[in-house]
């Protein structure tokens, strides 16, 4: 399995799902509801980064103020106050419409700061919020599309968060959602699923433009070192619709055991 020129989230088994990692200079959604995850997957990939690889990040968020990141990142053992120290982070709060300006003209803070550290990652906390300022479904698209190619242009590889309006199984509210799908080069969703009356969560590599990536939905956790993908579900089917079924045994052996 070829692993050269690619970006590693620090998750090992979403790494085996992207085919080694995201592909350099890339825009890539992470999209899931309230409280699944994706935050810590964003602060991940930007400590991967940081702290293992001397590539430095720029978090971007339109919601939660550079403190709250601080302490969780914490939480999970990594120092964003001294990746900051040593211009290998920066936590910059903003919103859509400052954002925006700022990527249209020459000498923005986002753009300076971009270069003042010389930022390789990004993280985009969350894109929803950016959404608001897209009137249409034609004007969204244009808008974003926009936002990703001057992130692209400074040589970053990108990770946006996106709000889900779904807690468990398929989000039934498709207004705009091809927009954002279309205009990204991959699409990860996370999930909650309920299997004998307990809530997991589930990960699944939808799309990934230019590679080969693995199509199952896993398992994944957080813990104490942050997000770690296990083995796909077993004997279930209608993961993604929140309350699977047993397969039956028939089914198993011919279609999920080798």
């Amino acid at each position: 399995m070829e692993y050269q020129s690619r970006i590693s989230t620090g998750i090992r088994g979403l790494d085996t799902m992207l085919n080694g990692g995201y592909l350099p200079q890339t825009a890539n959604l992470v999209e899931g509801a309230p409280g699944c995850g994706k935050t810590t997957l964003g602060m991940q990939f930007i400590h991967e980064g940081a702290y293992h690889r001397g590539e430095p990040g720029l978090i971007l968020t339109f919601e939660q103020f550079p403190q709250q990141y601080y302490r969780d990142a914490a939480n999970f053992g990594w120092n964003f106050r001294e990746l900051e120290r040593k211009n290998l982070l920066r936590v910059v709060m903003s919103s859509p419409e400052v954002t925006k300006i700022d990527m249209e003209s020459i000498g923005g803070m986002v753009t300076h700061t971009l270069r003042e550290i010389k930022a390789k990652r990004i993280l985009i906390d969350s894109i929803s919020l950016f959404e608001q300022l897209g009137t249409g479904s034609v004007e969204l698209r244009d808008l974003v599309y926009s936002f990703i190619n001057a992130l692209k242009r400074q040589g970053l590889t990108i990770l946006l968060t996106r709000e889900s309006s779904c807690l468990l199984g398929e989000d039934t509210n498709t207004q705009n959602d091809s927009n954002i799908h279309f205009v990204v080069d991959s699409y990860t969703m996370l999930r909650y699923v309920e299997i004998e009356s307990a809530i997991r969560r589930a990960i699944i590599v939808l799309k990934m433009r230019g590679s080969a990536h693995d199509t199952h939905i896993r398992q994944f956790d957080i813990d104490s070192h942050g997000v770690t993908v296990s083995q796909p579900f077993e004997g279930q089917e209608g993961i993604l619709s929140g309350t699977p079924k047993r397969m039956t045994e028939s089914f198993i052996k011919a279609f999920v055991r080798k």
